[in-house]
């Protein structure tokens, strides 16, 4: 039985920071290397960062990509280093270099390009072909592949198979969504199935705009038992010894017989095989919100973050997520009452700065108010107050976030979530004004769940109870509540969900038993819409259907799919 020891290198790389990623390559492999590993594994495009996007037809970018993948050979030693990069050489693939004894021993070309949800890999790349090409490490066949190659049964990985290999690594960038890390164990248990080997799986973490990449990098067995899996949502380096049965009567390969024994590295031996126990369903979700966040943020070189704070629940738990994402000492929080505002909304928004630790300030927005009356009355006169007043309020308040951000250098959060976007329960150049949007992609009941979580886990009341109990309001007007607008969330969050994320027509959910005159009503409200949210920041994605990059509706469309 043979032993192959491998480092998945699961790092945070930043896209189109070449020099820096490299650097972070050469730090892992170092580590790797004092481990004795035989092989250090990195994800997918680990030089350019994932995705590339655009970046890919800058002819420039390609070059200096390569010539970062050539630095990495020309400095790897004995560990053998398979990096993913863009490469040029012949058209532009998304690509692993395979890297030992300061040569670029290989390249391989990834051969399944995904092209749906949120990757348009063809859009950009070539796919790879060929033979499989296999490589020896310490005496073991390898076979390199890269992410999609993994999730197609009879693809790249059972080729590697059949030509003889032993282990395969596959490099990934991977963006979580729920249920994912469920989803993506299947996939490679079937794939052990089907090959035989054993697989080491690393893949990438971090934010990237929408995406975030959760990491939890693993290895199986041939029997398909993982034997070592890293923390999610946190840079790590996973060491892993993978047992090889011998198998003799493969051409072009070392001979058992002449295979290494490893070196001793008595600094780690008790990180060896570890394996992450991972989170519960909720922590996972709600470390995929802090550490997209946290990426938005830095990656984009800022440190602080303004948050217009209501009293609310939306506002409340983006101000929770920005603290355990920066700190309390870089979030500001602002309270900006109107008229309408009630007395406890300001009492709870300063009681839950208060709790965070955070810097608040007040600025009423009333005698901007006013003054943007006077100078519409005369347009508005003789029209009854409607819609068009109470935005006002709201557009103010973003002009307010918006001014504090240019004076401090504040990067603005903004606090709408899935249900209001939907239906379009927001302000355009309102409270949607601002850089990023923590929870754009929770539903109003998941926010009232996250925020009871939060308190839960911190053990006190972070969020004041009165925000989680009395009934929600974007107090634009006297005594406003959003049922006044809108069906109970409980009603209509199951029917948005089942609208936008199960692609359901309104006759489709008529034969569910909603009630047709609600469907019509709120299918409408979400098609006719479409244009706010294409002017919405970007915000995370956690699910497998967010507004953005999964859900590409027309805005000019008169498709219904009614009866």
């Amino acid at each position: 039985m043979a032993k192959l020891r491998v480092a998945l290198c699961q790092i945070n790389s930043v896209v189109g920071d070449i020099d820096a990623n490299t650097k972070r390559i050469f730090a892992a492999l170092a580590a790797a290397e004092e481990a004795g590993c035989h092989a250090a594994v990195f994800p997918e495009l680990a030089v350019t960062g994932y995705p590339p996007e655009d970046l890919v037809l800058k002819r420039r970018f390609v070059h200096d990509s390569r010539t970062a993948m050539e630095e990495i050979a020309a400095r790897s030693g004995s560990c053998t280093a398979v990096v993913g990069f863009v490469d040029g050489a012949d058209g532009c693939q998304n690509a692993a270099g395979v890297a030992t004894n300061g040569r670029l021993a290989g390249v391989y070309h990834k051969r399944e390009l995904p092209n749906y949800g949120v990757f348009d890999e063809r859009r950009y790349f070539q796919p790879g072909a060929g033979e499989p090409v296999l490589h020896d490490v310490a005496g073991i066949a390898v076979g390199v592949s890269i992410c999609e190659d993994a999730w197609v049964s009879g693809g790249p990985m059972g080729q590697m198979a059949a030509a003889g290999a032993e282990v395969i690594f596959n490099l990934n960038a991977s963006p979580y969504h729920v249920g994912k890390l469920d989803q993506r164990l299947s996939v490679l248990r079937q794939r052990v199935a089907e090959t035989g080997c054993a697989i080491v799986y690393a893949n990438l973490v971090g934010g990237q705009d929408e995406l975030v990449f959760d990491g939890a990098s693993l290895v199986l067995d041939p029997d398909g038992r993982i034997i070592a899996q890293a923390p999610p949502f946190r840079e790590h380096l996973l060491i892993a010894e993978v047992e090889v049965a011998d198998r003799v009567g493969v051409e072009d390969r070392t001979n058992v017989a002449d295979r290494p024994e490893l070196s001793s590295s008595p600094a780690i031996p008790q990180e060896i095989n570890q394996v992450d126990p991972g989170l519960g369903e909720l922590d996972e979700q709600y470390e995929a919100l802090v550490l997209a966040t946290r990426d938005y943020v830095h990656k984009n070189g800022f440190t602080d973050v303004g948050v217009g704070v209501s009293g609310g629940i939306d506002s409340s738990l983006v101000a929770v997520i920005a603290t355990d994402a920066l700190g309390a000492d870089h979030v500001h929080g602002v309270l900006m009452p109107s008229r309408y505002s009630s007395d406890h909304s300001v009492a709870d928004a300063e009681a839950l700065c208060r709790n965070l630790g955070i810097d608040h300030r007040v600025i009423p927005v009333e005698p901007g108010h006013q003054a943007f009356l006077d100078m519409l009355a005369p347009s508005f006169d003789g029209l009854d107050p409607d819609l068009a007043e109470e935005n006002v309020q709201s557009r103010i308040r973003g002009t307010l976030l918006m001014a504090l951000s240019n004076k401090f250098g504040w990067l603005i959060l903004t606090t709408g979530n899935k249900s209001e976007s939907a239906v379009g329960y927001s302000t355009l150049y309102g409270d949607t004004a601002g850089a990023y949007a923590v929870i754009k992609d929770l539903w109003k009941l998941q926010v009232y769940a996250f925020a009871r979580y939060r308190n839960q886990r911190a053990g006190r009341d972070l969020i004041p109870e009165n925000v989680l109990v009395k009934p929600p309001s974007a107090e634009l007007r006297p005594d406003q509540r959003d049922d006044q607008s809108l069906p109970p969330y409980d009603v209509l969050d199951p029917l948005l969900e089942a609208y936008v994320e199960g692609d359901l027509t309104p006759a489709d959910l008529g034969a569910q038993g909603y009630d047709p005159e609600l469907v019509n009503r709120i299918t409408g409200l979400v098609d006719r819409t479409e244009y706010k949210r294409r002017q919405n920041p970007p915000g995370v994605r956690i699910t497998a259907k967010a507004f953005g990059r999964d859900r590409r509706l027309p805005i000019t469309n008169r498709y219904r799919g009614g009866d």
